[in-house]
């Protein structure tokens, strides 16, 4: 990108992040010179937001003038319903208003990180996503997005006469169902610990992990202390039957909870998972109970199959969404 000046506000990049609990990611975009800049910091070696912000900006915008940014758009791992946004699972909060002013910046565009991967939609290319299962997607039908990380994401997005709009949710935090007696086990047992057994409590990160303890508590036996990485990878879960057994249940959990999505939302569009987990397991993932599950809906599996599921392999697909979320709100602004 060419040095610009604080009077030619035309050649100023817009600053997007997507503020995970784990991570912030960073780029800037602009019109001539499109996405760059990507950076990945980790979100504990920061005390803020603000932080984090100023680091990459130092790096990456080394300018001496008092404008650097045309306009910036966050997504960010929590709920934005006011001035004061807090992260769910990291301690980070910050008031827009106040962020606006550090960045020197008219438009700042704050969206839950689900709706802005929702956002990214129809922008995906075809190599940036994976179909499990069959289904084809109706042209401007709802569409449903959700994907397990440090939490379980959930956005959907709609077909509007103005274009398409993306619906932000908590729907991770709904209440994650049963659907075999194993199942019931693990979550009657997670009902001791927790007072609410979310969908998020077994389908991220750290719920693999409790899964993973809780089957071997079921089972009588000691837990071993894994990761979530490591009771995924391939070579221990050929070793390691209770790590294959966690990983089988949280596919066919996820997929339960996608047809829940997929049937809310009248998602004829499609249903795209996203997030950490999932796009790493690869074809294990195509093999796992979650296109069965998915459909198993009883009288409305015909509906169901006819609903196609992909997985998001592009790796910053809500840098997509807030790209063209800052492009649309720069249209609608005189």
């Amino acid at each position: 990108m060419e040095p610009c000046t604080a009077r030619d506000s035309t050649l100023l990049p817009s600053l997007i992040a997507d503020i995970g609990a784990t991570n912030a990611r960073f780029a800037v975009v602009s019109a001539e010179a499109g996405l760059q800049r990507v950076r990945v910091l980790a979100c504990e070696d920061y005390p803020s937001i603000s932080g984090a912000i100023a680091t990459y900006l130092h790096d990456e915008l080394p300018l001496t003038d008092v404008r650097r940014l045309e306009g910036a758009a966050l997504a960010v791992a929590g709920p934005v319903i006011d001035d004061q946004v807090g992260l769910t699972n990291h301690p980070w909060s910050f008031s827009i208003k106040q962020l606006r002013g550090d960045l020197g910046v008219d438009r700042l565009i704050v969206v839950n990180d689900f709706a802005a991967v929702a956002a990214a939609m129809p922008y995906l290319p075809a190599d940036g996503r994976m179909q499990v299962g069959g289904g084809e997607a109706l042209n401007d039908a709802p569409i449903g997005v959700l994907g397990p990380g440090s939490g379980l994401g959930v956005g959907g997005l709609v077909s509007t006469s103005g274009g398409w709009l993306p619906l932000p949710g908590e729907g991770g935090h709904a209440t994650l169902p049963p659907a075999n007696s194993r199942e019931s086990a693990v979550l009657d047992r997670m009902r001791v610990r927790f007072d609410h057994v979310s969908a998020e409590r077994i389908l991220s990160g750290p719920g693999l992990v409790d899964l993973h303890n809780t089957l071997a508590e079921i089972d009588g036996v000691p837990a071993t202390s894994y990761t979530a990485a490591q009771i995924t990878d391939p070579g221990i879960c050929a070793t390691e039957p209770r790590c294959r057994e966690a990983v089988e249940i949280f596919c066919a959990m996820l997929g339960t909870v996608a047809g829940n999505l997929a049937l809310t939302l009248g998602a004829r569009g499609g249903i795209y998972v996203a997030g950490g987990i999932v796009p790493k397991l690869g074809a294990a993932f195509a093999t796992s109970g979650f296109r069965e599950r998915f459909e198993a809906k009883g009288r409305l599996r015909p509906y169901l199959a006819r609903i196609p599921t992909y997985v998001v392999i592009h790796p910053f697909p809500a840098f997509l969404g807030l790209a063209g979320l800052l492009a649309s709100r720069q249209k609608e602004e005189p």
